[in-house]
């Protein structure tokens, strides 16, 4: 089985120690409630139903996955029962409108919590997760009677929302899509048209589902600009407001997936179903943005997530697994063999994967801080601020939490030798479940031809001269101090080789230069964000000068010294340019 224990300690000094978190988002309106009291004890109830409900289940839901039988879906055992007790502790609604009876809680708090869930179960988190992106597209743009009738269901999770936006022919090119909305005599439009990898589209732990699909009315035009968003519910409303008929909205068949096994995924087929409009015609891809931003940041947290878990299980198995001798003298000389963590390897797997936990930790909840400063902010500078922030962090904090995600995942397995490849540790579910993170929500490639193609381009670079005016702050604020020059000294060198190489970059006129450098150029840009982070946690460590002050000195002189680094093959890659891989014909492949 894996090991894992909420990290609270570690959520708490990010939350409170680097950031400050309940003096920035209390002051904001609306979230004078927000304090550090009432975030400990958010965090403190979340840790105990994942601990106690959502972590036992994980091996066994995998295990036997859903099942599809006579158009009906079925969860694992015990799935329908921890939902209610997680539906039933308001946490479907914890950053929703209280008008609508959620918590209106920050975003801030809502990651950690999406965290600690993803680390106990993955695929439990992932139903409620995607509920989110309904409740807020709804939130923003439904009708008054939409909002009235499905919000206070989605947030209670007595109800739940999907996302059906892929079909066969069209993959990530939404351009691409062919289902069909007709407009009807009452206001109403029928739905035709087949979705694929619907992730939880229909399942038993709810009464009702909101599907959100995206479709073409008949005078739509081509490619993006003409889709539409609707709101498809699996039962028709009656007129009281009671569940009335089926609506033609069904499951054509469940996937068999390399992971994840326990979160339905499903072909939606919708053959005249009815629909409402939701937002303005045309308009779906801009409606579909108001979650999908969200939902990217979501599936960052689910990296990191099992990353924390991966870590956790391997470290405790180090310290238990006897095998070898320490290069020098015995460490257990009482013992026939010394635990493999005094071996070198097993260590540098073990700080890699923990230094780049803690760092990515600390970068999604400030930008989660971003988020709501942008949304709750009095000063219109401020959220334009933030909102470029949120902006630029968004496909790092989605593509190197899932990519390092997967990474960790599998030097964590390596950790546990054969033992990680067997189901007996949990490990092999672990690589496997977290591997779809670096697909679903827009492809880690998609998040990275984002970043370097839209966000480095948005007026003359604002977004990225913003964020390295934030780490020039920092540094300004340490300039000078002896105690923190081996942390400061690496991260200038960083920012210097980001900045002449964006620079580099944007100056390129080959059209395949950016498309070839995106992936490695996301990667250099999240090793610098780590970097920029681990001064943040270090200067804070300091001011504590408690226990957790020599272990985060140790960890962070690791990331600074061994992983840091790779940034600079990176740079000589991306430098390189796309001629290598262009120049082969298509033929030769």
């Amino acid at each position: 089985m894996t090991t894992y224990a909420v990290p609270l300690r570690e959520m708490r000094f990010v939350l409170h120690d680097v950031f400050g978190a309940a003096d920035v988002l209390t002051a904001l309106p609306g979230f004078s409630d927000a304090t550090a009291d009432l975030m400990d004890a958010v965090l403190d109830e979340c840790a105990k139903l994942c601990e106690g409900v959502l972590l036992p289940l994980n091996r066994t839901a995998d295990e036997e996955g859903c099942t599809f039988e006579g158009g009906k879906v079925t969860t694992p055992k015990g799935f329908k029962e921890a939902y209610k007790q997680y539906a039933e502790g308001g946490w479907c609604g914890v950053t929703a409108d209280p008008e609508y009876g959620g918590q209106g809680l920050p975003e801030t708090i809502d990651y950690l919590v999406s965290e600690m869930i993803g680390s106990s179960n993955l695929s439990m988190g992932l139903y409620p997760g995607l509920t989110q992106g309904t409740i807020l597209v709804l939130a923003a743009l439904g009708t008054p009677e939409q909002k009235s009738y499905y919000l206070p269901q989605l947030i209670s999770g007595a109800w739940q929302g999907s996302m059906c936006l892929t079909e066969s022919n069209a993959g990530s090119d939404l351009g691409l899509l062919r289902t069909k909305a007709v407009p009807n005599a009452d206001g109403t439009y029928s739905i035709t048209g087949t979705k694929i990898f619907i992730s939880a589209g229909e399942h038993d732990m709810t009464e009702n589902h909101v599907h959100l699909v995206l479709a073409r009315l008949p005078d739509a035009p081509e490619g993006s600009r003409g889709i539409s968003m609707f709101l498809v519910p699996k039962f028709l409303p009656n007129p009281d407001g009671s569940l009335g008929k089926r609506n033609a909205a069904t499951v054509g068949s469940i996937e068999h997936k390399m992971g994840m096994r326990a979160s339905v995924t499903c072909v939606m087929n919708f053959d005249d179903a009815t629909g409402w409009l939701v937002g303005q015609p045309h308009k779906g891809l801009a409606g579909m943005f108001v979650m999908m931003n969200k939902e990217r940041l979501f599936v960052g947290s689910q990296g990191i997530s099992v990353a924390e878990i991966a870590y956790q299980s391997a470290a405790a198995y180090a310290k238990d697994r006897l095998q070898s001798r320490a290069a020098g003298a015995p460490a257990r000389p009482d013992k026939p063999a010394d635990p493999i963590i005094v071996h070198p390897d097993i260590r540098n797997r073990l700080l890699f994967s923990r230094s780049l936990v803690e760092a990515q930790r600390a970068l999604a909840v400030w930008a989660h801080m971003q988020v709501d400063i942008s949304h709750k902010h009095p000063d219109k500078a401020v959220r334009a601020h933030a909102d470029d922030m949120a902006q630029l962090m968004t496909p790092i904090v989605k593509a190197c939490g899932t990519d390092f995600g997967f990474e960790i995942a599998n030097a964590c397995l390596q950790v546990f030798g054969g033992h990680g490849y067997i189901r007996e540790h949990g490990m092999e579910q672990l690589v496997r479940d977290v591997r779809i993170t670096q697909i679903y929500e827009g492809t880690n490639t998609i998040q990275a031809l984002d970043l370097i193609g839209r966000k480095l381009g948005l007026e003359n670079g604002r977004l990225f001269k913003g964020w390295i005016k934030e780490v020039d702050e920092t540094l300004k604020r340490v300039d000078g101090r002896a105690d923190m020059a081996e942390f400061t000294a690496p991260l200038k060198d960083a920012v210097q080789k980001l900045t002449v190489l964006t620079q580099w970059l944007v100056a390129q006129n080959d059209p395949n230069a950016r498309p070839a450098a995106a992936v490695d150029y996301l990667r250099i840009f999240g090793l610098t964000a780590f970097a920029w982070t681990w001064v943040l946690m270090i200067e804070a460590a300091l001011k504590k000068n408690d226990d957790l002050t020599a272990v985060k000195i140790q960890v962070g002189r690791y990331y600074m010294q061994r992983v840091l680094p790779l940034i600079s093959g990176l740079v000589a890659v991306v430098r390189s340019g796309p001629e290598s891989m262009m120049a082969v014909a298509e033929g030769a492949f």
